[in-house]
């Protein structure tokens, strides 16, 4: 089954993160993919900063477009990924090894594939 996990984290976290701890998770993270190419499904991305976002919003006189994401959350997706594997137990699993799960503010977001014909469950 496959899944697209996207990587949140809180900037104003992130940045009190020391250089070379940040280094040392990102070396750590290459790592991951190497490890997981085969349940990787297909390229994800790392995202630019939120701050270069651009949002188009519903508006009773016609869409309206906006800087920046439009959310209340202090967190903002950071990249995304697809993967496949058997099962949401298999994709948990997969994702608790993700190296920067260990910084406060971090994680990621589980959520399956709709596939041609399928219904999204309740």
């Amino acid at each position: 089954m496959k899944y697209v996990i996207m990587f949140t984290f809180d900037p104003e976290l992130d940045a009190q993160v020391p250089a070379d701890r940040m280094q040392g998770l990102y070396a750590r993270a290459y790592e991951w993919y190497g490890v997981n190419a085969a349940q990787i499904a297909a390229g994800g991305a790392q995202l630019q900063p939120v701050e270069t976002a651009t949002t188009l919003k519903y508006s009773e006189s016609g869409t309206v477009v906006v800087d920046g994401p439009f959310s209340e959350a202090k967190e903002v997706v950071g990249g995304f990924d697809v993967i496949d594997v058997p099962d949401l137990d298999a994709a948990i699993a997969l994702v608790r090894t993700w190296p920067f799960l260990e910084l406060p503010g971090w994680g990621v977001e589980i959520r399956p594939i709709l596939t041609s014909g399928s219904q999204p469950e309740e």
